[in-house]
């Protein structure tokens, strides 16, 4: 899967980062739910760091699309509405 860092660049993660990440999206909705900034801000830091860490930067030059934007962790509740509406910021994974 291709994530793009929103201001940092794209990178390719494997299906079990992908996973986890899908868990800490459905976690962040479930704060913009609840209305909790904190917890939200808390869990995009998980999410970069997570890609960060784990997966390999493909270098700007190359213009593939990304399958899934993670915004920075100093969204508002209001931003993060708006992103949430439709199934969050991560598409579901298909099943096995």
């Amino acid at each position: 899967m291709i994530v793009r860092l929103m201001g940092e660049g794209q990178f390719d993660v494997d299906d079990e980062v992908a996973k986890g990440l899908n868990d800490l999206d459905e976690q962040a909705a479930q704060a913009v739910e609840a209305g909790d900034e904190e917890r939200l801000s808390e869990l995009l830091r998980r999410m970069t760091e997570a890609v960060r860490m784990n997966g390999a930067r493909i270098p700007d030059e190359h213009l593939d699309p990304s399958d899934t934007i993670i915004p920075p962790d100093d969204l508002s509740l209001e931003e993060a509405r708006r992103l949430f509406e439709d199934e969050g910021l991560i598409p579901d994974l298909p099943r096995a």
